[in-house]
C-alpha cells in the first residue's frame, strides 16, 4: 500500500525525525555576541589565552614577598606604591617592600602573596602584616580557571548567559551559531472558528494555532501563523505548497487521520515525500512526517492534547536537530504520586504535575483527564509522564520518566 514506514514505534519515529532534521541543518552564521542568547553554538570555542590572563589579587590589601615574612611574628614592611585593577604600572618589589593592591589588580613583580587590608596595620609608609603568610596567599594564578588552548565551549551547546560571558572573557566579539529554522503553522478544519467570533452550530474555537505558536515561541523561534485550512483539497494543496516553498518547516494540526477529509497524508504522498505516518503512541497516533518542496512537513493530529504531546515528543526534537542542538532536553525520573492503570499497548505520554515531597523526592501526579480532547487537563499539568508500551498497572511510588513542558 505504501513504501514508507507506518504504525512505527516511537523510538523509530524519533530516530527518523532527528536523522532527517540533522541532514537538513543549514550552514552556520556569525552573530555579534550581544545577539546570541539562547542560540545553538555551531563551532567550538577554544581559549587563545589563559583565564585569568595574569597573576592577580583576590582581595583589596597589600602585595608582599613571602620571603620577607616571619612564620612566628608580625613583620613591618615599607609601602612603595600602589597597583589598582587596570593597567599594570610596572611596580617591582625589593626585599622589605610592599605595595597597596586592589581586587583583580596584576601582581607586582617580586610579589608572591597578598595580605587582606583588614589583616594589616598601616602607619604612614609602614605596613605591619601578621605572621604565617605563605607564597600564593590570596592570589589568583594565571590560567587557574582556563589554560590557553583549552576548548571551553562545544558545538551544539545552547548559549546561556554564563557561556556567553565565558566567550566574552576570552575576547570573542562574535560566535558561529546555527540559524533558527523558519516555521509556518496551519490549523485545519471547517469546524474551526476564530476566538472572539460567534460560534455557528457545530463549530469550535481554534485553540491549536495559539498552542503551537506559543510552543514555538517558547523555543526562541519566530513562527508565522497562516490562515486556517478548510477541508478543500485544492485550497489545502495550494496553501501548503506556497508555505513549503518559503519556510524550512511546516507544522499542521488536524487532517492527518484516515477520514474522508483527512487530506494531508494523500497530498504529501502524491506531491512530496512521506518519512512516516502513524506512530504507536498515545495520544497522537496519526502523526505524519515528510517533506514538500524545500520544507519538512510535520502533520499533528487535531485534538489539542495530541498537538501538545506530539509536538513535545517529536516536533521539539525535529527543531533541535535542525539547529544542531547536542544537549538533550531535560528528562527527569520521578515517582508516581498515585496509582495509575494503563489498559492499552501503546507507549503513552500522560499529562501530570511535578512536585517535591517533604523529604526531597520528586513526585509526579497523573492528571485524570487523560482523553486527547481534554485541554483543561493539559493546562493543569506541567509535564508528560512516559509510560512504556504494554498494559500495566502502575503503583504509587513507581519511578517513571518525565518530560517537562
Amino acid at each position: 500500500m505504501s513504501d514508507f514506514p507506518t504504525r512505527i514505534d516511537y523510538a523509530q519515529a524519533l530516530e527518523i525525525i532527528t536523522r532527517v532534521g540533522a541532514a537538513r541543518r543549514p550552514s552556520s552564521q556569525r552573530l555579534a555576541i550581544q545577539r546570541v542568547d539562547g542560540r545553538v553554538l555551531a563551532q567550538a570555542v577554544t581559549a587563545e589565552f589563559p583565564l585569568p590572563p595574569f597573576d592577580n589579587s583576590r582581595m583589596d590589601g597589600f602585595a608582599v614577598r613571602s620571603a620577607d615574612l616571619s612564620a612566628d611574628a608580625p613583620t613591618t614592611l615599607t609601602l612603595v606604591g600602589e597597583q589598582f585593577a587596570g593597567l599594570d604600572v610596572g611596580l617591582v618589589l625589593q626585599p622589605g617592600q610592599c605595595a597597596r593592591i586592589t581586587t583583580g589588580a596584576p601582581l607586582p613583580a617580586g610579589a608572591d602573596a597578598v595580605v587582606m587590608k583588614e589583616n594589616a596595620a598601616r602607619d604612614g609608609d609602614l605596613v605591619t602584616v601578621p605572621a604565617g603568610i605563605r607564597a600564593g596567599h590570596d592570589i589568583r594564578r594565571a590560567g587557574e580557571d582556563v589554560q590557553a588552548g583549552t576548548q571551553v565551549l562545544d558545538a551544539g551547546q545552547v548559549l546561556t548567559p554564563a557561556r556567553i560571558s565565558l566567550a566574552a572573557a576570552l575576547g570573542q566579539a562574535d560566535l558561529a551559531i546555527s540559524p533558527k529554522p523558519t516555521v509556518a503553522v496551519f490549523s485545519t478544519g471547517d469546524e474551526l472558528a476564530e476566538p472572539g467570533m460567534p460560534l455557528q452550530p457545530g463549530q469550535i474555537y481554534d485553540s491549536n494555532r495559539d498552542l503551537l505558536m506559543g510552543l514555538l515561541r517558547q523555543l526562541g523561534l519566530e513562527p508565522v501563523a497562516w490562515p486556517r485550512l478548510p477541508d478543500d483539497p485544492q485550497r489545502v494543496e495550494t496553501a501548503l505548497r506556497d508555505a513549503a516553498g518559503a519556510f524550512d518547516v511546516v507544522i499542521t494540526a488536524g487532517g492527518v487521520s484516515a477520514g474522508e477529509k483527512d487530506l494531508l497524508p494523500g497530498l504529501l504522498q502524491a506531491h512530496g515525500e512521506v518519512h512516516f505516518w502513524k506512530v504507536r503512541m498515545k495520544p497522537g497516533m496519526p502523526v505524519l512526517f515528510g517533506a514538500l518542496d524545500q520544507a519538512l512537513m510535520l502533520g499533528l493530529p487535531g485534538n489539542p492534547v495530541s498537538v501538545l504531546a506530539t509536538f513535545l515528543a517529536l516536533g521539539r526534537p525535529l527543531l533541535d536537530a535542525l539547529q544542531g542542538r547536542a544537549e538533550p532536553r531535560p528528562r527527569f525520573t520521578a515517582r508516581l504520586a498515585s496509582d495509575w492503570n494503563k489498559p492499552h499497548e501503546r507507549l503513552e505520554f500522560l499529562r501530570g504535575r511535578l512536585r517535591s515531597s517533604e523529604d526531597g523526592v520528586l513526585l509526579v501526579e497523573p492528571n485524570p483527564a487523560e482523553a486527547s480532547h481534554q485541554l483543561r487537563g493539559a493546562a493543569d499539568s506541567d509535564a508528560l509522564i512516559v509510560l512504556d508500551a504494554g498494559e500495566r498497572a502502575y503503583a504509587a511510588g513507581t519511578p517513571v520518566t518525565v518530560l517537562p513542558y
